[in-house]
């Protein structure tokens, strides 16, 4: 599986007005441990005058983010042209041909990087406010562009989708039933939660939202694995009537990531919104969804999400198993043994829990402490801050789980 942010390398310049710096930025995936990072890549940019493709100064940090071998990276194809008629959106043959064929110089100008190309961002939002962003046009665009990519970059996934805010599924059904899965080889959803009340900010939330758009592809598709990407989730820490403490961004994320090896037969990967503030306004949403502060600090949220990818990353089988009433259990194995995490899905309730039986050899701590201890004859405290229990043994371990007095 996949575990990637995403980035702002592709838009604004030489300069970023969002304080992005490829060679920190590098640095930052690297010390996070993924796998993959998701960014634009603007056709307005790539193709210059007289049809002429290719990477100038004004995606130069893009490039040298995709030429760094840093992690996979996941490319958006997307927005009009200044040069060509009817392409925000295309609509005419002539706007998807001149579309497909800047699709075509990007994939092949990757290619070696492995890139997974993503056709648009959040066409569906655009609709509400344009009737030239319909289905009909998403449908045509994708089976134009597709076959452009393929031929420039033969193993690059095509994706579509990157659905927004979708409230019924109601423009998700009706993509669906167009038959676009046939041009894709994944589909690709966004789910946030910051804005609902107090109670639903919470990944088990947008787990339950990805269930059911998993549910909505298999149907679609006839495949129950058809390659699904969460290509953005993320909570704003602002101080804003729909941001969430730092804490609280810490804890959904990594207890997203550690739910995600549950589901890796269809989750081909989770895109992280995003890897770093994008402004030093403390009220703005958008300036605050950042696992780095704007001044690259870390939040909470980088070790977390570190901690919680390196305990979950080699598993080869992972299950969600029910304890209690409001506690998660994530079992995996993996080639050092077994890894268990367990937390609690409400932040206001807290239990704990003991083996009932002794693991010589278990321990247990958490995201972002580097210190374990001894898991066997001791109650463990769990919380929203997942719980990370390692064992040696391949043998299941049995948990005693009370209320904590």
């Amino acid at each position: 599986m996949l575990l990637g942010v995403g980035t702002h390398q592709g838009l604004g310049g030489p300069v970023s007005p969002r304080g992005y710096v490829p060679a920190t930025n590098i640095g930052q995936i690297k010390e996070l441990g993924l796998n993959a990072f998701r960014d634009d890549f603007p056709w307005s940019d790539f193709e210059h005058d007289g049809g002429r493709m290719g990477f100038p100064p004004q995606l130069g940090r893009l490039d040298a983010q995709i030429r760094s071998g840093v992690a996979r990276p996941f490319l958006i194809l997307a927005f009009g042209h200044h040069l060509v008629p009817n392409s925000m959106p295309p609509t005419t043959d002539e706007a998807r041909g001149r579309f497909a064929a800047y699709a075509s110089a990007a994939a092949r100008s990757v290619a070696p990087e492995r890139p997974i190309f993503e056709l648009w961002n959040e066409w569906n939002l655009a609709a509400k406010k344009d009737l030239a962003f319909s289905v009909d046009n998403y449908l045509a665009l994708a089976k134009a562009v597709r076959p452009s990519v393929k031929q420039a970059a033969p193993d690059a996934p095509f994706v579509v989708g990157a659905i927004g805010d979708d409230p019924g599924w109601t423009w998700t059904e009706r993509m669906l039933r167009s038959g676009i899965l046939q041009y894709a080889d994944g589909a690709s959803i966004h789910l946030y939660n910051f804005c609902m009340g107090p109670a639903k900010r919470t990944s088990a939330e947008v787990i339950d939202r990805l269930n059911a758009f998993h549910r909505l592809v298999s149907d679609a598709s006839g495949n129950p694995t058809f390659p699904i990407y969460l290509t953005e989730a993320g909570w704003p820490t602002a101080a804003n009537k729909c941001g969430v403490n730092e804490q609280a961004e810490a804890d959904n994320m990594a207890q997203l990531v550690l739910w995600a090896s549950t589901a890796s037969r269809w989750l081909k990967g989770i895109w992280l919104y995003e890897l770093k503030d994008s402004g030093t306004d403390a009220s703005d949403l958008e300036h605050n969804f950042g696992l780095y502060r704007f001044d690259n600090s870390p939040k909470p949220a980088a070790c977390a999400v570190r901690d919680a990818w390196a305990f979950v990353r080699s598993s080869t089988d992972a299950q969600e198993r029910k304890l209690a009433d409001g506690v998660v259990s994530i079992v995996a194995s993996t080639p050092a043994g077994q890894r268990i995490a367990l937390w609690s899905s409400d932040p206001n309730q807290r239990h704990v829990v003991r083996l009932r039986s002794d693991a010589p050899n278990a321990t247990y701590g958490a995201p972002c402490d580097a210190s374990t201890r001894p898991a066997s004859g001791v109650w463990m405290p769990i919380s929203s801050t997942p719980l990370l229990i390692r064992a040696n043994s391949p043998a299941a371990l049995d948990f005693e789980v009370r209320a904590e007095r």
